[in-house]
């Protein structure tokens, strides 16, 4: 869904892509096909629920999700960015994420907005896990330091290598944090 919406929104950009290439002053007919633009819609493909998963997993909130979501695909539109590899974009597309949540949490509007979190905590969470409910909502209540090592392990796969690469912390640190977010889910959750 936040796809498609994605997808309709960025149809006029496409236009502009064009008219601003360089070959812009040849006839439509006559342009080569951009690679670009197929390297971007397989990357919104096969990347678009890690990052609303991520976003929605550091805001708890699927509207600042969903700003994040398109942000970070706006950023790799614009960037240009060549990339080594698979995991080079992932890495990438994961930071930007981890960026975008921050600049969020330090805008004035977050600061000074009325906190919706009880409301959030009664609602259902928009977002469809493969996990059982509790599951979720017990990563949904840790903090967010923990919330975010949690999905990248568990449902992003990454090793604490790549974790702490991306985090920019040493791998012991992020390991800490990894075994004291499975503790306090544990005890969420009722475990031995």
């Amino acid at each position: 869904m936040i796809l498609k919406k994605f997808l309709f929104f960025m149809q006029p950009f496409g236009a502009i892509r064009d008219i601003d290439s360089e070959k812009g002053n040849e006839p439509f007919e006559n342009r080569p096909v951009y690679s670009r633009d197929d390297d971007i819609n397989e990357t919104l493909q096969r990347y678009s629920d890690m990052v609303y998963k991520l976003a929605f997993a550091r805001t708890k909130n699927q509207s600042d999700a969903e700003d994040i979501f398109q942000e970070v695909f706006l950023k790799y539109i614009s960037s240009g960015t060549s990339f080594e590899s698979e995991e080079h974009k992932k890495a990438w597309l994961i930071t930007v994420t981890i960026n975008q949540s921050k600049k969020l949490f330090s805008s004035a509007w977050i600061r000074h907005r009325a906190s919706l979190a009880d409301a959030a905590e009664q609602a259902v969470p928009p977002l469809q896990l493969a996990d059982e409910e509790g599951v979720a909502a017990a990563v949904l209540k840790l903090p967010a330091a923990y919330r975010l090592v949690i999905h990248l392990f568990y449902y992003e796969d990454l090793s604490l290598k790549q974790i702490s690469s991306i985090l920019n912390k040493k791998e012991g640190t992020v390991k800490s944090q990894l075994n004291r977010a499975r503790a306090l889910l544990k005890k969420e959750l009722g475990g031995t």
